[in-house]
């Protein structure tokens, strides 16, 4: 039966993890984000080399698990490399370094969108490769593509409890400690599957609102 005076002894423990859990995601979608951008950058260079490096980067991530990367950067970097780092930092980078090979296609996206001519008037123009980027092309490309980050950035939410693998004390696991030492798994694991479920649905929610706005600014231009 369902014990009220457990969950409350439960909820300090859950909720110190959810913060860990809530933390690892917005680290490891800003690391996705930026990193992604930078792939979707290069993934233009003028240099065919240049080109098949991001491309067999971007190949070789996506085709590999996620679990399989996490264990990779925590047990083996170590021992190939005089770098160690925690669990947290680990999961983020892990974590960021998976989704940037997914974000740098919804950039190349935004970025294709931007219309030919922007590229000619910003060249006639005589502006830096960096003024181009950074005043021309993806102050365009990048708002019609934030909902599609938005719906990633509930996919890294989601995907947080792999880091359990590697004992980063996140939300998952802290209810799986409860649950071997006080063998009552019902009120733990409910309480894990609410917070994952209310927490989407609310990001889910706010994504459909910034899509129709975003909708909206465009059909009005």
């Amino acid at each position: 039966m369902w014990k009220w005076d457990y969950v409350f002894s439960l909820l300090p423990d859950l909720l110190q993890a959810f913060r860990v859990t809530l933390t690892a995601t917005l680290c490891g979608f800003v690391v996705a984000a930026l990193f992604g951008l930078l792939l979707a950058i290069v993934y233009r260079s003028r240099f065919a080399a240049v080109r098949m490096t991001v491309r067999g980067f971007i190949e070789f991530v996506r085709s590999t698990p996620l679990l399989v990367q996490v264990f990779f950067l925590y047990y083996s970097l170590p021992m190939l490399t005089p770098f160690s780092l925690s669990a947290f930092t680990t999961g983020v980078i892990a974590l960021g370094l998976h989704y940037s090979t997914y974000m740098s296609e919804v950039y190349r996206s935004g970025i294709e969108a931007v219309p030919r001519g922007q590229w000619e008037a910003a060249s006639a123009l005589n502006l830096s490769k960096t003024k181009t980027w950074s005043t021309v092309i993806l102050p365009q490309a990048i708002p019609p593509v934030i909902p599609v980050m938005g719906n990633y950035l509930i996919v890294i939410f989601k995907e947080t409890p792999i880091l359990s693998a590697i004992t980063l004390v996140e939300l998952l696991l802290t209810a799986k400690n409860e649950a071997s030492t006080s063998y009552r798994v019902f009120e733990p694991y409910t309480i894990v599957g609410v917070l994952f479920l209310v927490i989407s649905l609310v990001v889910s929610a706010l994504v459909r609102v910034l899509e129709k706005r975003m909708n909206g600014r465009f059909v009005q231009r």
